[in-house]
């Protein structure tokens, strides 16, 4: 089996480095053309995918081209890559000088990344939304998507 481990090393440096996603990658059955079962897993959301890739020409070229398609069966069950993924569009909204975004209209998995990240910052309250304290400032946001 191989597994491959993603991991974030703040600055650079082993201290602090932390396991963001892993995927297993099984050979279910060998000879010339393998057969390989992949299982992703994110840290935060948990299992991600599964896939299989069929009679790969083992030996053929380096292992990485192996775990690009497994990755990519995973994420869409064959082994082309999923489309490019598009910038996280989400709305601002305004109620006097503070502006804001509703966390539930954040999609996945930005929602649940920034979730976690704003936990530990004191709540914004704004009364006039459906769920008041599922708010934040749009300046965090804005940090956020720009890696700060």
């Amino acid at each position: 089996m191989l597994r491959v481990t993603i991991e974030l090393l703040p600055g650079g440096r082993d201290a602090g480095r932390k396991v963001l996603a892993t995927a297993n990658i099984g050979q279910e059955k060998g000879g010339a053309l393998a057969d390989y079962c992949v299982e992703l897993h994110d840290e935060l959301l948990g299992d991600v995918g599964v896939g299989v890739v069929r009679e790969y020409p083992r030996f053929a070229t380096t292992v990485f081209d192996l775990v690009v398609r497994a990755l990519a069966a995973g994420l869409t069950g064959g082994e082309e890559l999923p489309v490019r993924p598009q910038q996280v569009d989400v709305s601002v909204h305004r109620v006097g000088d503070v502006e804001y975004v509703r966390l539930w209209e954040i999609p996945e998995p930005a929602q649940s990344i920034f979730r976690k990240r704003v936990a530990r910052l004191p709540a914004l309250v704004i009364e006039a939304e459906s769920r008041p304290k599922d708010c934040a400032y749009a300046s965090i946001w804005h940090r956020f998507l720009a890696g700060q």
